[in-house]
């Protein structure tokens, strides 16, 4: 057990590593080793897990994109607003989707 910590570690720890994890310095006591730490990770906003996910899951969609993006280019000039590339939009986030589930799931509370 390590009662006293170096400066550099002392410094790391308290200004670095603890406030990454949501932990936070209150007080320290300069005469004995008692220190509060308060936790602020109920108070911080939530990550989206899925934006990650569908980021890493794109790359795996490419045929479903390049027909999306081929369907625009056909109907660019399209002044009757009758022709449109729904099917090919749904085809690519139908993709990413069937990728990102599995991972994502098993991470939601």
């Amino acid at each position: 057990m390590i009662n006293v910590l170096s400066s550099d570690l002392h410094g790391y720890l308290f200004s670095q590593l603890l406030p990454s994890l949501g932990i936070h310095l209150l007080h320290q006591s300069s005469l004995s080793n008692v220190v509060v730490l308060q936790t602020t990770m109920a108070d911080e906003e939530p990550v989206d897990q899925k934006k990650y996910f569908e980021e890493s899951c794109k790359p795996k969609c490419v045929k479903p994109l390049l027909e999306y993006q081929a369907c625009v280019k056909r109907i660019q000039g399209d002044e009757s607003g009758h022709k449109h590339c729904t099917g090919q939009y749904f085809d690519y986030w139908s993709c990413v989707d069937k990728c990102v589930a599995p991972k994502l799931f098993p991470k939601l509370k």
